[in-house]
């Protein structure tokens, strides 16, 4: 295996959007691995971390600012654990996928990562698509299979059980994604 990147998925979020409720309940589940995995990749050199985040709209928006919107909102808790070093690459998009007008191609070719794993929110939406363009890009892919949160578990995991059937993705505990 070559080297991995740990990408992280719409974390920083305030939520206050129509699923918030459901999805809060359970973002509360994943924090804590997440952050543990973040850690692990950041401070250990176990993986690249990389940060790809919704700019909700604001195409002005930096990292600092969509922190600080994450920090005010409605559950600062489930944000703090898991903020991104400063230090780390972050990316701001714009629709579902973290591939989808970013430069993280770039960044995983340039820096020879032949595996990602994916992590954050939400698992039927933006990690699904995620994983679908990391795949289609020949990247190995990976799944914190307990640092990932969703909206509707019924949808959840029938895009676990495609993302490991149709992209081949490895859907791991924190503790082993990153071996």
């Amino acid at each position: 295996m070559g080297a991995v990147a740990l990408i992280v998925v719409d974390m920083m979020n305030p939520y206050d959007h129509e699923d918030a409720d459901a999805l809060e309940k359970s973002v509360e589940q994943v924090v804590e691995p997440l952050a543990g995995l973040m850690e692990r990749a950041h401070r250990h050199g176990d993986a690249q971390l990389i940060v790809v985040n919704d700019n909700h709209g604001d195409f002005t928006a930096t990292a600092d600012d969509l922190r600080r919107r994450a920090m005010e909102g409605r559950r600062p808790d489930l944000v703090e654990p898991v903020l991104p070093p400063t230090d780390c690459a972050f990316m701001p998009k714009v629709r579902h996928s973290a591939f989808f007008g970013t430069p993280l191609e770039y960044l995983l070719r340039r820096e020879g990562i032949d595996t990602v794993v994916l992590a954050g929110q939400v698992t039927e939406q933006c990690v699904l698509y995620s994983a679908l363009d990391a795949y289609v890009r020949e990247f190995s892919v990976r799944l914190a299979r307990d640092c990932v949160a969703h909206i509707h578990p019924d949808l959840a995991e029938a895009s676990l059980r495609m993302m490991e059937r149709n992209m081949r993705a490895e859907l791991l505990p924190a503790d082993r994604c990153l071996d």
